[in-house]
C-alpha cells in the first residue's frame, strides 16, 4: 500500500457549537476554534474534522444544510472560515469538512423550488411518491422515529426523509444532483481543505421503492464518480460514515485500487450495548469478549486492500469513559487512559472527539425539559406514547443520548468553564471543576499527556502504523492483550478492563522495557504481572 499522510495521522473532531465561544452569545464559533488551535497543536493532532458549519436552520444541529457555500451566522462568516483554513495550514493541521449530501434542509432553495409543483425543474432533486391507498408509499421508517415519508399538501405527494422531516433526501439518481454536489465539493477543495468526512454516505444509493437504504446497488458507482470529479485530484483524506459496513463492504470503499475513499467509520463495536434485534435505546451490558473479537476482526481483515478508522466517541455517541470505562472519581482517569491505550495502539487512523483527551463524561438528566437533541426528544415522546415509563426512557437517554457528547468543552473551572462569557446553549457537565483543560495541562500525569504520548508513539514508530496485529487471550473476561510486530520487533499491549486485580503471566513474552503505562510502577511477582484496576501497559 502506497503511504499517504493520513496513515500515521491522528484526527481531532470538533463540534463547533460546543468548542469555544468568542463573542459571548453562548454558542461556539469559528474564531473560538482559531483561538484554541495551539492547544490542539500541543496535543499533537494532524487533522481537524469540523462538524458542519454551513448555513442551516438547525433542526438537527447543522446536519440540515440550507446553503453549502455559506457559513451559519452563529458560527461566523466565510472570511472567518478562510481564516480558519489558513490558521490550520500554518500549523500543519489539515481541516476536514463535514460533507452532508444524503439530504438537505427543507429550507434549501432546491427544496423550496421542488415543492412548488410536480413539473418544477428542481422536483427531481428529491424523492417523491404518490400515496398508496391514501397513506404512506411503504413501510420505510425514519431514524428519528416515525415513517420516512412526509405528505406535501401542495402537490399531493409524499417526499422521503430518512431523518427529520426537515431533512428531505436528495435523489442521487438525478445526474444534475450529482453535478451540483461535485461543484460544491470543488469549491471547498479549491479553498485548501484537507478532505471530507462524509455523513451517512452509505445511504446515497438508496432505492426506496424496494426499501433499500444502505449499500444500494449504485452506491460505489457514485463514489467512484465523486472521486474522479472532485477529491481524486487532490492529496486529501476522505472518511465515510457507514453504519452497515462489514469488512467486505469496507474494502469496496477503501481499497486504493478502487478509487473511492481513504477509509470508513464502521460501527460494529458501537452497537454492542444494544439488545440484538431491538433499537439502540434498548440497553444491555457490554460483552467484552465480543468487543475484542470485533476489534481483532477489523485489525486483521485488511491486507493492503483497505484502511481502518479507530474511534470510541463522536457527536452521535455517549462519552466512552461513562459507557465502557468507569466515570467514578477514583477510576475516571485510569480507565480513560486504558481505553485510549488499547485503541491508539491498533492499526488505523485514530479519531479523538473533543473533550475525550481530558476525560469528559456523560451528563445525566432528570427531565425531558433538559434535553436538546431531536433524536432523544422524538424517542422520548414516541416511547412515552407506547407506554414506556418516564424512568425507563430517561435511563436509555442517559446511557445513549447524543446530548452527552454535545455539552460545551471545559477549558477551566471558572463560570461556564471558560467556554463562554454568556449563557451556554446547552448546560455544562456538573463536574467541571474536576475535569477541565487547565487542570489537565497542569498535571503531568493527566489523560491529556497520555494521549499526547500515544500520538507521539504513532508518529515515531512505524510498528504502530504498519505492524501486524495478533490477539492473545481472546477468552479472558478481564484482559485485552495483543501484540504488534514489524521487522523483527514486537510490542505487547496488556490492559485490564475491570476494577479487580488480574494476573497475567509474562513468561512467553519476556518484555525488555515499558514503553508507556497508566500507573507509575509495575506490580509483579516473578513473571506474574498483577494488573491493577484499569491498568494498561505497552511493553517492548
Amino acid at each position: 500500500m502506497q503511504k499517504k499522510w493520513w496513515h500515521d495521522s491522528v484526527v481531532y473532531q470538533i463540534y463547533p457549537r460546543s468548542f469555544q465561544d468568542s463573542n459571548g452569545d453562548g454558542v461556539g464559533d469559528i474564531q473560538g476554534i482559531i483561538s484554541r488551535l495551539d492547544y490542539l497543536k500541543k496535543l499533537g493532532i494532524d487533522a481537524l474534522w469540523l462538524s458542519p458549519v454551513f448555513e442551516s436552520p438547525n433542526d438537527d444541529n447543522g446536519y440540515d444544510i440550507s446553503d453549502y457555500r455559506n457559513i451559519m451566522a452563529e458560527f461566523g462568516s466565510m472570511a472567518d472560515m478562510d481564516d480558519l483554513i489558513q490558521s490550520c495550514n500554518e500549523r500543519g493541521i489539515r481541516l476536514i469538512m463535514d460533507l452532508v449530501v444524503n439530504h438537505t434542509s427543507d429550507e434549501h432553495p432546491w427544496f423550496i423550488e421542488a415543492k412548488k409543483s410536480k413539473d418544477n425543474p428542481y422536483r427531481d432533486y428529491y424523492i417523491w411518491r404518490d400515496p398508496v391507498e391514501g397513506d404512506v408509499p411503504n413501510g420505510l421508517g425514519s431514524t428519528f422515529s416515525g415513517p420516512a415519508w412526509e405528505f406535501d399538501e401542495t402537490t399531493g405527494q409524499y417526499y422521503l426523509h430518512l431523518f427529520s422531516k426537515k431533512q428531505p433526501d436528495l435523489n442521487w439518481e438525478n445526474k444534475k444532483v450529482r453535478e451540483e454536489v461535485w461543484d460544491m465539493m470543488n469549491f471547498w477543495l479549491d479553498k485548501g481543505i484537507g478532505g471530507f468526512r462524509m455523513d451517512v454516505i452509505d445511504l446515497i444509493g438508496k432505492q426506496p421503492d424496494n426499501e433499500i437504504t444502505g449499500n444500494g446497488p449504485k452506491l460505489h458507482e457514485y463514489l467512484q464518480e465523486m472521486n474522479k470529479e472532485t477529491f481524486g485530484k487532490h492529496d486529501v483524506m476522505t472518511v465515510g460514515e457507514t453504519w452497515g459496513a462489514t469488512p467486505e463492504i469496507a474494502k469496496l470503499y477503501s481499497d486504493p485500487k478502487r478509487d473511492e475513499l481513504s477509509m470508513v467509520f464502521q460501527f460494529e463495536h458501537i452497537g454492542l450495548d444494544e439488545v440484538p434485534g431491538k433499537e439502540k435505546w434498548d440497553w444491555q451490558a457490554l460483552d467484552f469478549k465480543e468487543l475484542k473479537r470485533i476489534f481483532s476482526k477489523w485489525q486483521t481483515c485488511f491486507n493492503g486492500d483497505g484502511w481502518n478508522s479507530l474511534f470510541w466517541n463522536n457527536h452521535d455517541t455517549p462519552r466512552i469513559i461513562s459507557r465502557w470505562g468507569n466515570d467514578s472519581e477514583e477510576y475516571r482517569e485510569l480507565s480513560g487512559k486504558m481505553l485510549a491505550t488499547i485503541l491508539h495502539m491498533q492499526k488505523g487512523t485514530p479519531y479523538i472527539y473533543q473533550g475525550e483527551e481530558i476525560g469528559m463524561v456523560n451528563t445525566p438528566v432528570q427531565d425531558v425539559s433538559q434535553l436538546d437533541d431531536i433524536e432523544s426528544l422524538n424517542m422520548y415522546h414516541d416511547r412515552f406514547a407506547k407506554g414506556y415509563s418516564k424512568e425507563d426512557i430517561l435511563f436509555s437517554i442517559n446511557k445513549k443520548g447524543r446530548d452527552n457528547a454535545r455539552r460545551p468543552m471545559h477549558w477551566n473551572s471558572e463560570e461556564h468553564a471558560g467556554f463562554t462569557e454568556g449563557e451556554p446553549w446547552l448546560t455544562l457537565n456538573p463536574r467541571v471543576e474536576e475535569i477541565n483543560v487547565e487542570q489537565a495541562l497542569s498535571n503531568p500525569n493527566s489523560i491529556f499527556y497520555h494521549y499526547q504520548k500515544l500520538i507521539e508513539l504513532r508518529k515515531n514508530n512505524p510498528i504502530v502504523v504498519w505492524g501486524e496485529y495478533r490477539e492473545l487471550l481472546p477468552e479472558s473476561d478481564a484482559l485485552y492483550v495483543y501484540e504488534r510486530s514489524l521487522d523483527g520487533e514486537s510490542w505487547l499491549v496488556v490492559a485490564n478492563f475491570t476494577e479487580e486485580i488480574v494476573d497475567y503471566d509474562l513468561v512467553e513474552q519476556s518484555p525488555t522495557e515499558v514503553i508507556l503505562s497508566n500507573y507509575e510502577d509495575l506490580l509483579q511477582e516473578g513473571a506474574c504481572l498483577k494488573l491493577r484496576p484499569y491498568e494498561a501497559i505497552i511493553f517492548k
